[in-house]
């Protein structure tokens, strides 16, 4: 049912608790008469400056400035992983800031929205769908992303088959198993329904996406023969092989998207604008240590973004997919 969820489906299902979250309005409180409808925004958010983002709420009694801080990163792979791997961060994060600072472990990236719409996370990494799931329905105001100095890192969406298949290209995989990762997962399952088609492969017609719960799952589960295809991140394909987790020379691409952008860091919308601030400066005065330089394929900064701009193309993709599925 997930798999053909439309994006308005999804954004509903977050309040009505389909994804298995707690049903409820924003604790933003009630929508503000001034906001920019045009924005996408849901229920308790206003965009009064027109950057699609949640504002302010003009009542400061309303702001929140928590003496402890939790944040999450995305569920893309193993969280585990990622809380041994951004400890230097929060170490930093948690002297630059003042404050005490804990690291949430989330399982999916519906769990990951709902925490930051309930209050129960104030900043989190999200990655390239969900940001725009968490703008709209859990006032998130994305504020950096991973890169270096030639500028924020992109990823690329690619179909992996294993090396030693038959298949040469996308319309080799009619009435193949092939495997998307979630709902909410740009390069998993959203820009391959927009994109598949109009290289011969049209997901729900031609093959019914399997939903394997992430990238990495659904990488081993080509090697092991599960599917025959996989839609993943290139990112994700790569630190699998640099670990050694998918062995060099196993795996073949067959298609690969133009750029999209990676994972973005939010900041939910109500927090006080000094320890916003705070958040903004101590993100930018980090620098990655080596361990963090590798796991990112040589990212060793966080650099600003534009969610308006940066987004767009992201953005776009959803729109087309909702208009396939309405």
């Amino acid at each position: 049912m997930l798999g053909i969820l439309s994006i308005a489906a999804m954004r509903a299902a977050l309040l009505t608790g389909l994804f298995g979250v707690g049903a409820g309005v924003s604790a933003a409180g009630p929508k503000q008469l001034d906001c920019n409808a045009a924005s996408g925004l849901g229920p308790g958010y206003c965009d009064r400056d027109g950057n699609l983002l949640a504002s302010l709420p003009d009542d400061p009694a309303m702001w929140r400035d928590p003496p402890t801080l939790v944040w999450a990163y995305t569920p893309i792979e193993d969280p585990a992983i990622y809380a041994e791997l951004f400890k230097p961060f929060t170490t930093h994060l948690a002297a630059c800031v003042g404050r005490q600072v804990v690291y949430y472990p989330v399982q999916s990236n519906a769990s990951q929205v709902e925490a930051l719409r309930s209050g129960r996370i104030h900043f989190a990494g999200f990655s390239t769908g969900p940001t725009v799931i968490a703008v709209q329905q859990a006032g998130a105001v994305p504020f950096a992303a991973k890169g270096a100095g030639d500028g924020i890192r992109g990823y690329r969406l690619v179909a992996v088959v294993r090396a030693n298949s038959g298949f040469q290209q996308l319309g080799d995989l009619r009435d193949q198993r092939v495997a998307h990762s979630s709902a909410m997962s740009n390069s998993g399952n959203l820009a391959p329904r927009a994109l598949f088609p109009d290289h011969g492969l049209r997901p729900d017609v031609d093959y019914t996406p399997i939903l394997s719960g992430g990238h990495d799952r659904s990488l081993l589960g080509v090697l092991r023969g599960d599917y025959h295809m996989a839609a993943v991140a290139s990112d994700v394909l790569e630190r699998m092989t640099e670990r050694g987790i998918v062995p060099a020379d196993s795996l073949r691409v067959i298609y690969e998207s133009a750029l999209f952008p990676t994972s973005s860091f939010v900041h939910a919308h109500d927090l006080t604008p000094e320890l916003a601030q705070a958040l903004r400066d101590c993100f930018f005065s980090f620098s990655f240590p080596a361990q963090m330089i590798n796991e990112f394929n040589g990212d060793d900064r966080f650099l600003p973004l534009d969610y308006k701009a940066d987004w767009a193309v992201v953005r776009d993709v959803m729109e087309q997919v909702d208009g396939m599925l309405d």
